[in-house]
């Protein structure tokens, strides 16, 4: 059931994107190197709810054991979706997350700094940059989108409106893998009460499984946010 706080979160995402996908004017008159400076509106990825509403998600949560990653694949998540005006989604989390990112026709951020929450690390080039999935898609499908169609697995896999996609330094995104937080936590422990604000209300709103130790580990993060 869509809430009056996802409807409101919805919107203000919309309102959003739609201030990014915004060009400004061309710096070079040719339209094969045309490139515009997206408008700083640095945001990150949305705000996941407070601490208490997450510990009521958590709770909220099925326990089960992990599903069989027989017949998984990464294609089964069709992402990196066309969002309008040539962007996709790597792109437009790439201008969110991301300060003076400059693009080209293409919309491909062709300079920009980023700032990657996993490590702390600053990063000055793209290439240098992953989209992480808060939880991978090889964790979801372990935590029941084996049983999804491929429509919700896209939506999941390319979702701007919840916390399921940052901007993260390659290195700790290829740490991660498709780890639960029991397995993997952020190096910086400053960002965990983030991380599992997040990784809980996309679990809670895509109705995902966890493990006993994964929802152990999550409560445990969560404590960070009252010190």
């Amino acid at each position: 059931m869509i809430t009056s706080r996802r409807l409101l979160h919805a919107a203000v995402a919309l309102a959003g994107l739609s201030a990014v996908l915004l060009p400004a004017a061309p710096v070079s008159a040719s339209p094969a190197t045309a490139a515009h400076t997206v408008p700083v509106l640095r945001r990150a990825l949305p705000e996941p709810p407070p601490v208490d509403v997450a510990r009521g998600e958590l709770g909220d949560l099925n326990v089960e054991a992990p599903h069989a990653m027989a017949g998984y694949s990464r294609t089964k998540f069709p992402h990196w979706a066309m969002q309008g005006n040539q962007c996709d989604t790597r792109e437009i989390v790439l201008q969110r997350d991301g300060q003076n990112v400059v693009q080209d026709d293409k919309c491909r951020a062709v300079s920009g700094t980023w700032h990657s929450e996993y490590d702390g690390k600053t990063l000055t080039a793209a290439s240098q940059v992953d989209i992480d999935h808060m939880v991978p898609l090889a964790a979801a499908w372990r935590a029941g989108a084996d049983q999804w169609d491929t429509p919700r697995r896209k939506d999941f896999a390319n979702d701007l409106e919840h916390s399921q996609l940052i901007a993260v330094s390659a290195a700790s995104n290829r740490s991660k893998g498709d780890q639960t937080p029991d397995l993997w936590k952020p190096p910086l422990r400053s960002y965990w009460c983030t991380y599992s604000r997040a990784w809980i209300d996309v679990k809670h709103v895509y109705q995902l499984n966890v493990t006993e130790a994964e929802k152990n580990a999550l409560g445990e993060m969560l404590d960070t946010c009252e010190h």
